[in-house]
């Protein structure tokens, strides 16, 4: 199984970056663990005094110890606390190999080319987005499990050709983390990060060291985050061609404008003036991607999109992006016969609607509720269609 390479240049810098980073957020770890140690000591030492004190008959002595000890214990608490904090579970509908086998097939033929560790699992989303979540397997010391997340929309957004090159962007991602300190580098900065959150929300404001290393961990995550966009770039337009890439780049960027500005604002505009709103956004979503989006701006003037797209803290500018890649603007091209969504998940469609439309009717109603009256009702959503399996 050959291990496609990263550029020269963008090879050094990640791989530089990324070791940095996961051994500075290694040695804040075990900082924080010999501290706890160290706060274990005092709360002992401060037992010992308050019990040494109260046989002597020294009450403010006692006190002071006693609070000393205290203390002690709340810090080891909120360490602890810290430290341990969990990182959120993918979020979504966890999809199983005999739901959409097609799928997971196409991952597992992109990850062998691309000389990844396998996807463990596929969960389907709410939102025009994909991304991986790994985490290490028994308690940290096992190897790396990659979870790959898909969003219904993005799945309605392209067709099958496209969303195989959004998946080998993210088995890209995969690619470039597995060459730092074995692919847990990522973890190490993600686990410190979330440790240094909780400790700032625990400490008193402007605790010194505290804020200035998170802002400064977090600045040099964010480059890290888009010197990694373009490596995984690299690494899907070795998989599935440059241009493919780049014309689905440009495709995404149209579909979540429209997505964004023409046909949720719709969506929200039907359901204000409905007591109780007939529509259903995931449900509708393929066909409102196939009857509006040729009449919107985003269709009509891509270009403008391009240029407007000055990038985001975690994702490089598309133009530099194309630029990357070697292609310039590319065409769009019209879409034709079933959409991504339609082709992998088949029968699985309808329960993935009502499971992301329930989400939707809940949030409404959440919304609603202090201004209904006793008598009002809010929106009820269908039945649970049934999911098939095979």
């Amino acid at each position: 199984m050959r291990e496609i390479q990263l550029s020269e240049d963008l090879d050094d810098r990640y791989d530089r970056l990324a070791r940095d980073l996961g051994g500075r957020a290694l040695a804040g770890l075990l900082a924080v663990a010999g501290s706890t140690l160290l706060l274990l000591g005092g709360a002992v030492v401060g037992a010992v005094a308050t019990w040494d004190a109260i046989g002597r008959g020294a009450p403010m002595e006692t006190l002071f110890w006693v609070l000393f000890m205290l203390g002690s214990v709340a810090a080891i608490w909120a360490t602890l606390a810290s430290l341990l904090s969990l990182a959120p579970r993918p979020a979504g509908v966890e999809v199983a190999r005999a739901q959409v086998g097609e799928l997971y097939e196409l991952a597992d033929a992109l990850t062998d080319a691309a000389g990844a560790r396998p996807i463990r699992r596929i969960y389907v989303t709410g939102d025009i987005n994909a991304s991986i979540v790994q985490r290490p397997r028994q308690l940290g010391l096992g190897a790396i499990a990659t979870d790959l997340l898909i969003g219904l929309p993005l799945a309605h957004a392209l067709d099958p050709r496209q969303l195989a090159a959004v998946i080998a962007h993210e088995i890209g991602h995969v690619v470039a983390r597995q060459r730092g300190m074995r692919g847990r580098s990522a973890w190490l900065q993600a686990w410190w990060m979330r440790t240094l959150d909780e400790l700032v929300a625990a400490l008193p404001r402007g605790f010194p060291w505290f804020d200035p290393q998170g802002d400064a961990l977090c600045a040099r995550m964010l480059v890290l985050a888009q010197l990694e966009e373009y490596a995984a770039d690299q690494t899907a337009a070795r998989l599935v061609g440059a241009e493919l890439l780049a014309g689905t780049l440009l495709e995404l960027c149209c579909k979540a404008d429209f997505l964004t500005n023409d046909y949720l604002p719709r969506v929200h505009a039907l359901s204000e003036r409905d007591a109780a709103p007939c529509v259903r956004p995931y449900r509708e979503m393929g066909h409102g991607f196939a009857a509006g989006f040729a009449q919107s701006g985003a269709a009509m003037d891509p270009q403008r999109l391009l240029r407007a797209d000055a990038g985001d803290p975690f994702h490089p500018a598309l133009q530099d992006r194309l630029d990357a890649i070697g292609v310039g603007m590319p065409e769009r091209q019209q879409a034709s016969g079933p959409s991504a969504a339609q082709h992998f998940f088949g029968d699985s469609l309808p329960f993935l609607a009502w499971h992301f439309d329930r989400a939707w009717l809940e949030c409404l109603r959440e919304v609603r509720r202090v201004a209904l009256s006793p008598c009002e009702q809010a929106p009820e959503l269908e039945s649970e269609p049934a999911l098939r399996t095979a």
